[in-house]
């Protein structure tokens, strides 16, 4: 099943001509702790979208980020952004739904299409149960199309 999901979204980030696509390692409200991240470019800002999986259950976040401008640090330049979305998750026969905050700053190699980026992601779940998760952080690693 992993392996049909991860092959769908190779597919998936093909005909939505995704920018980014890679890992992300970190905690998730919808439990896990790694997720095929993907990153789609729009006129203003960009979709930053994760899928999540274990033995649980499936995890799916999506967020609009806007890029607030390059922060420069010595010669090299790193893009900080801001983003707000939502998550949902199925575990066995729960659904939860939630809205979420990102705040995050990466790094695009220029040598290599590599993307390397940590973030904030905090979220706020509505269904089933009211729960605030502020403890939620993630390391991205993306290849660049």
């Amino acid at each position: 099943m992993k392996k049909f999901i991860f092959f769908m979204l190779l597919i998936s980030a093909t005909y939505v001509n995704a920018q980014e696509i890679g890992i992300r390692a970190g905690a998730f409200h919808g439990g896990g702790y790694w997720a095929i991240d993907g990153v789609v470019p729009l006129d203003q800002g960009r979709i930053h979208a994760d899928l999540t999986f274990d033995n649980w259950g499936v995890g799916f976040d999506a967020l609009w980020d806007v890029i607030y401008k390059d922060l420069k640090i010595e010669t090299e330049t790193f893009q900080w952004y801001l983003g707000a979305g939502a998550g949902t998750y199925f575990v066995k026969k729960d659904f939860g739904l939630g809205a979420l905050a990102e705040v995050g700053i990466e790094y695009q190699f220029t040598e290599a299409p590599i993307v390397l980026g940590i973030d904030w992601r905090p979220g706020l779940l509505i269904i089933p149960d009211t729960y605030l998760h502020v403890l939620s952080f993630g390391l991205n690693a993306r290849w660049v199309f």
